[in-house]
């Protein structure tokens, strides 16, 4: 496969091959170098063969060696050295090849050979390369080229992103990965490709991942496929979880990418089958598209009539009559697209004994054409076909219109349009500004954390947390230390003359959890009760807990506000990724419900709200018959706020605000503890 074309050679390969081109003994007797080279060795020699190759003018080795796992470290790092000085590219070792169709190379080891299109696809898994083929196959889809990557000596993803997003060739990129060896350059090159082209990416090896520090719950809840999922979107990549679903988005993103997808419209020629797409569509998150009256109007000899009873996502669906034509079911479709209102449509359509599948799909195919030709915003048309063969939805698929055999998936395949917009308008959206009055004092932040550093503290006491929120003009409850009950009686003291209650806490560094151990005490009275709750907490942690050191007691007033909802910020320092913030429903069950959110620094408002409205508890904000709406605005600038002082102090490796609660105006939080150590030291950093 690698002959028509391109002139091929052997060396040091004694097998009798069907190859025109000459065969040697060894690269010495070539008359010149090859462009590329295929090394089929030993691989302790590999350095030596790379630099003789870059001397000559290779520009690239394709490594397909089994068994690269067992490859000792510095002999990869002799094969990059080697590599570097003569600026050629290495991929592999266990790589299955590549292959580039337009150009009629075929360096693949693989079980179908790669048709000609405009789909770049790179992965690390050749059981998943090789089954993409096989779909493709089937599909009629081809590719601008296929890269096996193996173990990314050299070549990686970030390069593939970046080089085949200025390929002319290619109009989609698909990658399958484990991990990202490059961070800071897969987000940069992902960045820049998801604004021009789509980029689908399925991720294997969630049950392989490990977990986070388990000193804070912020290191707890930032699970690492969860940190990928926050990196997918944040760079703009369309993620999908199963390779049907990868070939779903495939199909779909292969055809058409629209500038707004968030009203979405059915079309059905059954009221039943409209509901199944209908529900899997509000299951995935969807809003659907309020017709306009001219639309209502010029489709009701086209349609059924509407129930009253119906909720927005029912009217939003129109029903075709059992006996419309083709030229009425392509009226109809035409009528829906040029509605304002409407972003999207899914027709849904099942054969009847009025009207065959082959004329309903050419009425969908002529309603495309003929609405491709309006002017104006262009419009997602995505079709399910009931009980159509092959041929029938080769048709559509000829005519770039995404078609399925099921209403669910019909309904995915719209829901990929509506995330590739939202992603793209993300990249492109320009952030509100914070308050001009934001002005942190990080030199008396950075202070304390390096005094605690200097004295190889990595837990900060609670009087020095709220030091440095206060600095970042973080709301937070006042909160004294104490070593002993009676300290914590004095310090009580001056809380009682403008509040009613006080809260006293064990603070331990070996026991971060309080609410686990019995670790807080409300409701306190008087100092006298402070006193006692105080000495009770040290002795039953001295009982319960021998081997944990008791660092004193924390004291603040008592927030006594029955319009609060209690919140929790965070931040987590993740391996691949350096610093993600965690967000969510706080309180003492915040990693029992995990009704979190995440996003990576650094932040604007706009994120921050992006974040803040991916949590289940964000309904809640805007209050209700009984409960008053609360600030969301103070909540979005305290994550900005927090994003700030990640990107001023990395030594701050881990931080807890929980609770923070959210009031009617404005928001305060009423315990917090960070973690310290030194980012020189720390991967990620």
């Amino acid at each position: 496969t690698l002959e028509p074309g391109h002139a091929v050679a052997l060396a040091g390969i004694d097998a009798d091959l069907p190859i025109a081109g000459p065969s040697c003994a060894s690269l010495d007797d070539l008359p010149q170098m090859p462009d590329l080279a295929i090394y089929l060795g030993r691989a302790e020699v590999l350095p030596k063969t790379i630099e003789k190759l870059g001397s000559g003018g290779t520009r690239a080795v394709l490594i397909p060696s089994p068994g690269y796992e067992t490859w000792p470290e510095d002999l990869m790092q002799a094969c990059r050295n080697a590599a570097r000085k003569f600026n050629v590219r290495l991929i592999g070792p266990g790589t299955l090849g590549i292959a580039v169709p337009s150009s009629g190379l075929n360096a693949l080891l693989s079980a179908e050979t790669p048709a000609r299109g405009d789909i770049a696809f790179f992965s690390r898994s050749s059981a998943v390369l090789n089954a993409t083929l096989s779909w493709a196959k089937t599909h009629n889809t081809g590719f601008s080229s296929v890269v096996s990557l193996g173990a990314r000596t050299d070549v990686d993803l970030g390069d593939l992103i970046d080089y085949f997003a200025q390929d002319y060739r290619t109009r989609s990129s698909v990658l399958q990965l484990e991990g990202i060896a490059f961070p800071r350059k897969f987000i940069s090159a992902a960045r820049a490709a998801a604004r021009s082209k789509p980029v689908i990416v399925i991720r294997s090896g969630k049950s392989l991942d490990s977990g986070g520090s388990g000193r804070t719950h912020a290191g707890r809840l930032a699970a690492t496929d969860l940190v990928y999922e926050t990196v997918f979107r944040r760079t703009g990549l369309l993620r999908v979880f199963e390779l049907d679903e990868m070939f779903e988005a495939l199909e779909t993103l292969s055809h058409i990418r629209v500038p707004r997808c968030n009203e979405i419209a059915v079309i059905a020629n059954g009221r039943s089958l409209a509901s199944l797409a209908v529900d899997r569509l509000q299951d995935l998150g969807a809003q659907f598209a309020t017709l306009g009256a001219d639309t209502r109007k010029e489709l009701e000899t086209l349609s059924r009539p509407a129930s009253e009873s119906d909720t927005k996502a029912a009217s939003g669906s129109v029903i075709l009559t059992e006996s419309a034509t083709p030229d009425q079911i392509s009226s109809a479709i035409q009528a829906v697209l040029k509605d304002p209102s409407v972003d999207g449509a899914v027709v849904l359509q099942a054969a009847s004994a009025f009207t065959p599948l082959k004329s309903i799909a050419k009425a969908v195919t002529d309603a495309s054409a003929a609405d491709r030709k309006r002017t104006g915003r262009k419009k997602a048309l995505v079709a399910g076909l009931i009980g159509s063969d092959g041929a029938i939805r080769a048709e559509l698929t000829a005519a770039k219109i995404p078609n399925f055999a099921s209403p669910a998936e019909a309904a995915r395949s719209q829901m990929h349009l509506a995330h590739d917009a939202q992603a793209r308008a993300f990249l492109m959206a320009v952030p509100p500004s914070l308050p001009t009055s934001f002005s942190p004092d990080v030199a008396r932040a950075r202070a304390i954390v390096e005094g605690a550093l200097a004295q190889h503290r990595t837990w900060l006491d609670p009087e020095d947390v709220c030091e440095i929120l206060k600095a970042y003009e973080l709301p937070i409850m006042e909160t004294r230390m104490a070593a002993t009950a009676g300290e914590a009686a004095e310090l009580s003291a001056g809380f009682f003359e403008t509040s009613r209650h006080c809260v006293a806490k064990l603070v331990s560094p070996d026991l971060p959890f309080k609410s686990r151990i019995d670790g807080v005490r409300l409701g306190l009275d008087r100092p006298d009760a402070v006193r006692a709750a105080a000495q009770e907490l040290i002795d039953n942690t001295k009982r319960d807990y021998p081997g944990a050191a008791v660092a004193g007691i924390s004291v603040h007033p008592m927030l006594e506000d029955r319009h609060g909802m209690e919140l929790y910020l965070g931040l987590a320092e993740t391996r691949a990724f350096g610093p993600v913030l965690v967000f969510g429903h706080g309180g003492t069950s915040i990693e029992e419900s995990r009704d979190i959110a995440l996003e990576l620094p650094p932040l604007d408002l706009k994120l921050a709200e992006a974040q803040i409205d991916r949590t289940q508890i964000a309904k809640l904000l805007a209050g209700g018959p009984s409960r008053p709406a609360l600030d969301k605005d103070a909540l979005a600038q305290a994550l900005v706020k927090l994003s700030q002082i990640t990107i001023d102090i990395p030594e701050i490796q881990e931080l807890d605000i929980n609770p923070i609660v959210s009031l009617p105006s404005g928001l305060i939080g009423l315990d917090a503890r960070m973690t310290l150590c030194h980012p020189e030291k720390r991967p990620g950093r």
